[in-house]
């Protein structure tokens, strides 16, 4: 008697959504089975991997970080443009990090204009990821949804102190919202109600979890993750059937173990490879889990995670 698989019977399906416009537009979402189970289901649209760009020179970058892009770092266009001609990316997440009101603390008027700049410079989609301070992020993301109408940017984190103001400018100028709520489903599900009855569409939707590094608290990101895909596909819930967005290369790079030189700590392995690894399989967990969006940093994590999503979908 030969051997059958056991399979599951899933009802929900994940919604497709298209991120930029134009060529290079990329669509994401659209999953009818857990991710990968494509033995039970189908997974239309692989997931995507966005390359992080900072409004201004990082700081607190361990050298392996850095190397990539060095003599960019400090003119956001040209690192964007590196990213797309010498590494390939398919999107682009720029941070802006400037905007902090306890960093730099620099004004809408000129985050709005670095962001068009780079908008006009590129022609793959862009993520425009704030600080998560409410009354700045309210002030830098109206203006910068407004300069950039038509352009289809991925604005964020929209969070439920904020999510009226910023949401309805993303509406009006036809942008993309990313829903972010601390890890918790049903934090998760209610904010995306609240941002539906605002009266954005499913289709202007993505969803961010918050996501933690390994070592870090993933496995309690896994499990949410996971209980909002179990939520979607097999339960019908509506609510939950956004595409996912991790934003995980800073919640990475910022651990004490990437930043240990290696002669401090030689046990733990080349330093310039332990980050890169460390990101990689940070990256890799969150697409298990149900990712549809990685935001990743260095050129050769990135190239480990295609060629295990290629190992995984070929």
């Amino acid at each position: 008697m030969a051997f059958e698989i056991p399979k599951l019977s899933y009802s929900g399906k994940i919604k497709e959504i298209i991120l930029g416009k134009g060529d290079k537009a990329v669509t994401v979402g659209g999953e009818t089975s857990y991710p990968f189970h494509l033995f039970e289901g189908a997974m239309p649209n692989l997931p995507r991997i966005a390359m992080e760009v900072y409004d201004a020179p990082p700081e607190g970058w361990p050298e392996a970080a850095l190397e990539p892009f060095k003599g960019v770092t400090d003119d956001p266009v040209a690192w964007a443009k590196k990213c797309v001609d010498d590494y390939g990316a398919e999107m682009l997440c720029l941070q802006l990090q400037s905007t902090d009101p306890n960093g730099l603390d620099r004004g809408a008027d000129e985050a709005a204009a670095v962001v068009k700049s780079v908008a006009d410079a590129i022609d793959v989609p862009l993520i425009v990821w704030g600080t998560a301070n409410h009354d700045k992020d309210t002030e830098v993301l109206r203006q910068v949804c407004e300069v950039c109408q038509g352009k289809n940017l991925i604005v964020g984190p929209v969070e439920e102190g904020d999510y009226k103001k910023i949401a309805a400018s993303a509406l009006g100028y036809n942008h993309t919202v990313i829903a972010s709520s601390p890890i918790d489903i049903n934090l998760a599900k209610q904010l995306n109600i609240l941002l539906g009855n605002l009266g954005v569409p499913d289709d202007k939707l993505v969803v961010d979890p918050t996501v933690s590094s390994i070592g870090y608290g993933i496995e309690y990101c896994y499990s949410v993750m996971e209980r909002i895909r179990m939520a979607a596909l097999t339960q019908q819930d509506d609510k939950l059937q956004q595409p996912i967005i991790c934003n995980i290369a800073k919640e990475t790079w910022k651990t004490k173990e990437v930043k240990i030189p290696t002669e401090e700590a030689p046990e733990l392995g080349d330093s310039r490879k332990r980050g890169i690894l460390m990101e990689a399989m940070s990256a890799m967990v969150m697409l298990v889990a149900g990712g549809d969006v990685v935001i990743m940093r260095h050129p050769e994590a990135i190239k480990l995670v295609r060629e295990m999503i290629d190992e995984l979908t070929s």
